[in-house]
C-alpha cells in the first residue's frame, strides 16, 4: 500500500488520538496547573503528530528520520509529565494510565519507523520511501 499522505500513517493517527486524549485529561487537572504542567503536556503531545507530518513532507529519508526523532523526544517528554501527574495526583491514576500506555505504544511505533527510515535498500539514496504505511510494515 502506498502512503500518499502522512495521514495514512497509523503512527500519525494514533498520535492524533494521543494529543486529543491529553487535551481531555488536562481538563481534569486543577485550574492552577493550566499554565504549568498542562500546557507543557499539550505542547509535547501536539508536537508528536506535527513532527511526523513535517518530516513526511520534507521528502528525504534523512529529514524524515530527523523529525521522527524529534517526535520520539516529545513522546519521552510527555511520558515524563504523565508520570509526574500521577505522582502529584493531578488526576486519577486510572485516567492517566491509558494515556501513558498509548504514549508508550506511539513511542514504539516511532522507533520502528525510524529504524525503517534508516535502512538503505539497493540503489537507495535519500528519497523517502512510499511504503511506510505501518499496516504494511506491521508497525
Amino acid at each position: 500500500m502506498t502512503v500518499r499522505s502522512y495521514r495514512d500513517l497509523i503512527v500519525w493517527q494514533k498520535s492524533m488520538v494521543l494529543a486529543a486524549d491529553v487535551y481531555w485529561l488536562t481538563r481534569e487537572f486543577p485550574k492552577h496547573e493550566e499554565y504549568r504542567i498542562s500546557g507543557q503536556m499539550i505542547r509535547a503531545a501536539t508536537s508528536i503528530p506535527a513532527n511526523i507530518a513535517e518530516g513526511h513532507g520534507r521528502g528525504t529519508r534523512k529529514d524524515y528520520a530527523h523529525f521522527v526523532s524529534i517526535a520520539k523526544g516529545s513522546v519521552a517528554e510527555l511520558e515524563t509529565f504523565l508520570l509526574l501527574a500521577i505522582d502529584l495526583m493531578l488526576s486519577k491514576k486510572e485516567h492517566i494510565t491509558p494515556v501513558l500506555d498509548l504514549a508508550e505504544e506511539v513511542g514504539r511505533m516511532l522507533n520502528a519507523l525510524r529504524r525503517r527510515l534508516n535502512e538503505r535498500g539497493p540503489g537507495d539514496t535519500s528519497a523517502a520511501p512510499q511504503h511506510l504505511n505501518p499496516r504494511a510494515q506491521n508497525l
